[in-house]
């Protein structure tokens, strides 16, 4: 499952969705709009598919979590978008905010402060794809115990809701931190 778990992880972030977002002035109000949006649409993806019981549910964790990651992969994406940084938006980016709440450690490699700017490198594919190891691992936890959450399904599923959205505000919080440190150079 872990293997599942990372392959899933750079299937979505080889592909970085495009957004309609233009740059704003009011940055700060549309990224909250844009993150509480998200954050309820994770939210009953999660609970929804969280409610089949038993092993039945144990069918639903994986595509849940896929579902809340591009939810959240299209939030990161408007977020750079919102702060003129939809070009600079690549595959370790998307990493880094979709996970680096995750695990801050893991990304202390891919990630350096330069002065107060955040700063994620360029890697190559096989450090992704250890890294997106590394991560399922942490991952897989989370699956278990979201596994488990189906055995109780309505109480389940407001639990595994909650989390969804918790989570993907968390995400925004990444990506508003890493966007705003780095203004596009030249303007």
């Amino acid at each position: 499952m872990r293997a599942q778990i990372a392959h899933a992880l750079l299937e979505l972030v080889v592909q970085v969705p495009e957004s309609s977002e233009k740059a704003a002035n009011d940055v700060a109000l549309r990224v909250h709009a844009i993150s509480r949006k998200a954050a309820r649409q994770a939210s009953m993806v999660a609970a929804g598919l969280s409610l089949p019981p038993g092993w039945m549910g144990w069918l639903t964790v994986l595509p849940e979590m896929i579902s809340v990651w591009k939810i959240q992969a299209q939030m990161v994406s408007d977020i750079a978008a919102l702060h003129g940084q939809q070009s600079r938006l690549g595959k370790e980016q998307m990493l880094y905010c979709l996970f680096k709440h995750v695990s801050a450690q893991l990304f202390r490699d891919f990630a350096v402060r330069a002065g107060e700017r955040v700063v994620v490198r360029s890697s190559t594919m096989k450090a992704l794809e250890a890294l997106a190891l590394q991560i399922s691992g942490k991952l897989l936890g989370t699956a278990l115990r979201k596994g488990a959450s189906r055995w109780v399904p309505l109480v389940g599923a407001v639990g595994v809701g909650a989390y969804a959205y918790y989570d993907t505000l968390q995400v925004a919080k990444n990506a508003q931190y890493l966007f705003q440190t780095q203004r596009p150079t030249g303007g």
